[in-house]
């Protein structure tokens, strides 16, 4: 492999730390073992330069990377859409969060070069409305070239008004991608079986995918890695836990799951991220023992879309579960905060753990976008 220096270039016009070394290095991501991910005590980062390229400050180096090579290599075609995280081996996911570093430092840098859904549509279907999951798809295509179609409720009604395997190869014609989010995971399943295009999981009662990719790529953000880590959901064991524990089926970390008798998460679920052998998961309903020694403490509202009616009880049944200062002090002392939003302040979490320096929500939900790229570019094999 080789390296050139380049003695020409100034450290400022790098954006990078003083008192560095500087090498040029092009290669192809598909054969790349190097992991350049932004991480919290700044030793590394991704920073993008439309002249010089992906530019990398790893310690005491900075690497120069092409961004033909970082960005235009080929995502593997070989499975439809994005359904679930475990239908993907450790490799693949470690490649999709990578290049969503990488193509979020391209858009951070406002270069608008990079375009490769041009010419590109996809459908959005929304059975259950979102602004995040809305805002993240359709701005993210937008800047990456394509045009992505809006579909409420009422524009379709999949399943009502019309067969989700007719609406799925309907739309297959116009588009060249399709995404939902819907009720019952069964629609999403329907969807790739009769779909002549990939299609992505936007939500389902079972599982978010793209949220769990989202999550990571910030923990490794902040973290520099996810091996290791110990990640603690406390509160309903839904389809964010669902996500949790398939990706732990896939990439290894520690996973602990806190909630109250009978709202566990799917056996089944569990029991495959357990048989993988990867992960360390626990399924616990003492919150308090828990958290303790948590890098990262997690929670989701307590009763989600299409569950309100059971919200005051299940108030009265979460009792205890709640991410507030007491709790977060039993976690190790750098401990994180996370929530997939949004938020119900002062039932699932208080403000005051939501609005303190430890918490990393917001650059949470700004990465679903550059998560969800990847992943469509995955997609697509771009």
């Amino acid at each position: 492999m080789e390296m050139a220096t380049l003695a020409s270039d100034s450290m400022a016009g790098l954006g990078c730390p003083s008192g560095i070394r500087t090498s040029a290095l092009h290669y192809s991501l598909s054969t790349s073992r190097r992991v350049t991910f932004p991480l919290r005590d700044n030793k590394t980062h991704v920073r993008y330069n439309s002249k010089k390229g992906l530019i990398v400050c790893e310690g005491p180096t900075v690497v120069v990377k092409s961004v033909n090579d970082e960005l235009q290599s080929q995502g593997n075609p070989s499975l439809k859409g994005f359904l679930h995280i475990s239908d993907f081996d450790k490799n693949s996911i470690m490649h999709i969060l990578q290049r969503a570093a990488e193509v979020k430092a391209v858009i951070k840098s406002g270069d608008r070069t990079f375009q490769p859904f041009k010419g590109k549509t996809m459908a959005m279907i929304f059975a259950k409305p979102s602004m995040r999951t809305r805002v993240s798809f359709e701005t993210g295509f937008f800047l990456l070239g394509g045009h992505a179609i809006y579909l409420g409720p009422d524009d379709i009604q999949m399943g009502k008004r019309e067969e989700t395997r007719d609406v799925s190869r309907v739309l297959s014609g116009y588009n060249d991608l399709i995404m939902a989010r819907v009720f019952a995971h069964q629609d999403i399943l329907d969807l790739a079986t009769y779909a002549t295009v990939p299609v992505i999981n936007g939500l389902s009662d079972y599982n978010h995918p793209c949220q769990i990719i989202a999550d990571a790529l910030t923990i490794i953000e902040h973290l520099g890695g996810l091996e290791g880590v110990k990640v603690v959901y406390v509160g309903d064991g839904n389809n964010i836990v669902h996500s949790w524990l398939l990706l732990a089926s896939v990439v290894p970390f520690h996973f602990v799951c806190a909630c109250p008798k009978g709202f566990e998460p799917d056996p089944a679920t569990v029991e495959k991220a357990r048989n993988a052998g990867i992960s360390k998961i626990e399924i616990t309903n003492d919150p308090a023992e828990a958290v303790r020694g948590a890098n990262i403490v997690y929670t989701d509202v307590w009763a989600s879309m299409g569950q309100k009616d059971q919200a005051a009880y299940r108030h009265e049944r979460f009792k205890g579960f709640q991410i507030n200062e007491a709790l977060m002090k039993l976690a190790d002392p750098n401990v994180l905060f996370m929530h997939c939003l949004p938020a119900e302040r002062g039932v699932e979490v208080t403000d005051g753990v939501i609005e303190s320096p430890n918490s990393i929500v917001f650059p949470q939900a700004e990465n679903r976008m550059h998560a969800q790229n990847a992943i469509m570019l995955h997609a697509l094999g771009l």
